[in-house]
């Protein structure tokens, strides 16, 4: 095991009625006025920014707003909520919805009090030391950002898609977490959130890091977890407790703990990136895509830890054939992810012809000419997982 330092300083507020504490906890946390950052219009028809709006209200904060934040968010939007920001001298963001609404509040967070362009910190030109405190009120359970100091924003001019990982800055310190607001969400972003938070566990987990049993098995067991709820939650989109724990085991995929005292991976996703920014498909459809292919190719090279993956997560029996038992748990996880009524591969995904070479330039132009923790990967290998996704 490594060494690690470990925070998270978000408080969560967890069950019925949990976004009735907006105005107490943005109160306490984020000032005396707030930007509210939110999406498409779901929160708009179901009633939820009304509510939000009444709870600042009652508790004296006021608040300007910025909707209409897109999946996959871009850069425009963030420039605007800074302007929005400044011009109304706003102490506090207030993200309602999921990931893109959440990634939208941080980086306006991060550009207000900022001379420069905030870009500048996802392009690695700046480094972030202050941002503006965030809050959220979740509604999709997918991304992890709730409790997460990641931020991934799609920068228009070149279509530049880039996390920006930080370990506390950009923390919310709170998050209101009512599985209710979950039941109305399609059956496909459901199980597009799905793939993303048991991606955000699998970068982690599969590590060269040795002596991490208790992180391993932290993993596994959040992994299978979400692997028995995942049914339900198809099956009966308004059981409380599968969309309760689906609800949790998003936030617990990518707060860090199942990260600590080791080396991390990432390269999935950040392959995953420049999919969604050249094609514009849905983040966890994506890694549905992905992960399968990056499994497959470490399996010929790396097999034990993807065969302790198939023994402990897809209850693969043990034959003492690593190769051959790793291979049979990628398996399983295809079937597993074609149940929920995802891709498993890019034709799958509705990209039937894509442009590999396009895709492997955008990555290494992002992420330099090697990437990985797993296994150091260059141009040579994720140019052969791409072609493993086709």
């Amino acid at each position: 095991m490594e060494n690690f330092s470990y925070c998270t300083p978000t408080r969560y507020i967890f069950g019925h009625d949990a976004e009735s504490h907006a105005g107490e906890m943005s109160s306490q946390m984020l000032g005396e006025k707030v930007l509210i950052v939110y999406g498409k219009g779901s929160v708009v028809r179901s009633g939820l920014l009304d509510r939000v709006k009444h709870s600042l209200d009652n508790s004296s904060v006021g608040w300007v707003e910025l909707g209409g934040i897109e999946p996959n968010p871009v850069d425009a939007p963030v420039y605007e909520g800074i302007n929005i920001c400044r011009d109304n001298h706003v102490t506090g963001i207030l993200a309602v919805g999921g990931g893109s609404a959440i990634d939208t509040a941080k980086a306006i967070a991060a550009g207000v009090p900022y001379d420069g362009d905030f870009w500048d910190f996802w392009a690695g030109r700046a480094t972030l030391e202050k941002a503006l405190p965030v809050g959220v009120v979740l509604t999709i359970p997918a991304a992890g950002s709730e409790g997460s100091g990641n931020s991934v924003i799609t920068r228009i001019d070149g279509m530049r898609k880039i996390s920006l990982r930080t370990d506390k800055t950009l923390r919310p310190l709170f998050a209101l977490m009512n599985p209710e607001l979950t039941f109305t969400l399609p059956p496909y972003q459901t199980a597009c959130g799905i793939a993303d938070m048991m991606a955000h566990i699998m970068e982690r987990y599969f590590s060269p890091t040795t002596g991490v049993e208790i992180t391993d098995r932290v993993s596994e067991g959040v992994l299978t977890a979400i692997m028995e709820e995942a049914p339900k939650v198809m099956a009966q989109p308004d059981n409380y407790d599968a969309r309760a724990n689906i609800m949790w085991s998003g936030t617990l995929a990518h707060n860090g703990i199942c990260g600590t005292g080791r080396k991390e991976d990432w390269v999935s996703h950040a392959m995953e990136h420049e999919i969604s920014a050249v094609y514009g498909v849905t983040h966890g459809a994506g890694l549905a895509v992905v992960f399968p292919a990056w499994l497959t190719f470490m399996a010929a090279r790396r097999p034990a830890k993807i065969a302790q993956f198939a023994h402990r997560v897809m209850q693969v029996a043990a034959t003492g054939d690593d190769l051959a038992d790793a291979v049979l748990g990628i398996d399983r996880l295809r079937v597993f992810f074609r149940s929920l009524g995802l891709p498993v591969t890019m034709k799958e995904l509705g990209v039937g012809n894509p442009d590999i070479d396009l895709l492997v330039n955008k990555l290494h132009e992002n992420k330099g000419e090697t990437l990985g923790g797993y296994m150091t990967l260059s141009r040579k290998e994720t140019t052969e997982i791409y072609r493993l996704m086709c």
